[in-house]
């Protein structure tokens, strides 16, 4: 893939947005093999975690390709949006686990392609902003759902129609990053985060957690609630809760 690069390691894989000269812009051809990226590593079944980075010390992903955007009719920029919705919904709904190391500018779509993440990672030196209403337009690839359900409707509001970036200290402060580290540290501490995430963990269980989580934002509290009595319960159909607790009785770590 020409402009996705893959690195896989064990459980988990590095996958870079490679467009340095573009700031790793999302235009069509980059979208559509993202999907294919998360696709691809998805079902391969030896990745447990996906690592998002941009290429260069610039930027994580500058935003969509606005040189391809200028000329489009409704039709296309619709069908732009779509792509972008799917791209992000792949890696959002994945069974991988998606940590986002932001190395620098994550600016429109590259804000929502971090939104779009489970986890999210900065450098000191991130910057992060929808700043689509300066060009007209709106965020097209999930930010206006995405932000507001991380940071709140208020705050969400505000930076969307101000078209604001923000530093790292201010993501970390609205709950948009989960961790600030020196640009040099960055990729160590997510790849450190990657290994956590699968030492000794249940895989069934992390997914099951994921899928309760996301799915329960978009229901009424006791919804939720029922939701994750039903995958707990489910869980003891496999073989993991069993191999876990047993390992706690023994005073050893569990080998899933």
């Amino acid at each position: 893939m020409a402009e996705i690069q893959i690195t896989k390691k064990e459980g988990y894989a590095l996958l870079t947005i490679d467009r340095p000269k573009a700031l790793n812009a999302l235009n069509k051809d980059v979208l559509t093999e993202l999907k294919a990226a998360i696709s691809e590593l998805n079902s391969a079944g030896d990745i447990r975690v996906v690592i998002v980075t941009g290429s260069g010390e610039k930027a994580f992903v500058a935003g969509a390709d606005i040189a391809s955007m200028k000329d489009m009719t409704a039709d296309e920029a619709t069908a732009f949006a779509e792509l972008g919705h799917s791209a992000m919904n792949r890696l959002s709904d994945s069974g991988m686990v998606s940590i986002a190391a932001i190395n620098g500018f994550a600016l429109g779509g590259g804000m929502e392609l971090a939104l779009a993440c489970d986890i999210r990672l900065l450098s000191e030196n991130a910057k992060m902003g929808l700043p689509e209403v300066t060009l007209g337009l709106i965020p097209g690839f999930g930010g206006t759902q995405r932000l507001a359900r991380i940071v709140g409707q208020g705050v969400a509001t505000e930076l969307i129609l101000t078209g604001d970036m923000i530093d790292a200290s201010r993501a970390r402060e609205l709950g948009l990053a989960n961790h600030v580290y020196a640009p040099g540290d960055l990729l160590n501490e997510a790849e450190a985060l990657a290994q956590k995430i699968i030492a000794n963990k249940s895989r069934p269980a992390q997914r099951a957690a994921k899928a309760v989580i996301q799915q329960g934002l978009d229901l009424a509290l006791i919804a939720g609630l029922q939701k994750e009595i039903i995958e707990f319960g489910e869980l003891f159909d496999g073989p993991d809760p069993k191999t876990g607790m047993t390992a706690f009785l023994e005073k050893r770590k569990a080998d899933f």
